[in-house]
């Protein structure tokens, strides 16, 4: 296996933490990974993005060039690096804050709106949005995401991210069977 995933979005949405809680996941299961980061200089809401490499080999370039897996948290992220996607990848965007401008390819999932809807408007989408992507492509053993999400995230808010973490999965498995076409239509 060698998959390349970025997670792009804004400031706040914790994507950072999420490719770096995949990227420890991946090595606790037994694969190389490499994860790298840019984001702006604002705290939140600048634009922000993850790139992990996954590989059952060694990673001999740790910079990631053409995603298997990439999802957009948000338009500017989308718009910015929707080309870097490769031929028949995945691409996961958020439906409320994404417009794919008739992208097939897009698998739309409300994300965010989940997690606000289920746990408020204070938690950020990274763990949510890691389960959706597990649901449509498992990357590394559900065990070893699990473990790592309860070691990277603040104690006070184990269960909350186990329940999203668990929700995630639901909705990325029930998107897996339908045509790629933007829709609002997720069970939240």
């Amino acid at each position: 296996m060698y998959k390349e995933i970025r997670l792009a979005g804004s400031g706040g949405q914790g994507l950072i933490t999420a490719g770096v809680i995949l990227a420890e996941a991946a090595i606790a299961g037994g694969h190389e990974a490499v994860q790298t980061q840019s984001y702006g200089p604002e705290a939140r809401g600048g634009a922000s993005r993850a790139d992990v490499i996954i590989s059952d080999e060694a990673i001999l370039y740790p910079k990631a060039r053409k995603f298997d897996i990439f999802l957009a948290l948000t338009q500017e992220a989308y718009d910015k690096f929707r080309g870097d996607l490769a031929p028949g990848g995945l691409l996961i965007i958020d439906s409320d804050l994404v417009d794919p401008a008739g992208d097939r390819g897009a698998k739309a999932v409300p994300i965010t709106a989940a997690v606000k809807k289920n746990f408020g408007e204070r938690m950020p989408p990274n763990v949510m949005a890691l389960g959706v992507i597990h649901g449509m492509m498992p990357l590394v053993a559900e065990r070893k995401l699990l473990d790592t999400v309860k070691n990277r995230v603040p104690q006070k808010s184990v269960d909350k991210n186990v329940k999203a973490f668990k929700m995630g999965i639901k909705m990325g498995k029930a998107f897996v069977d339908q045509p790629a076409a933007p829709s609002n239509d997720a069970d939240l």
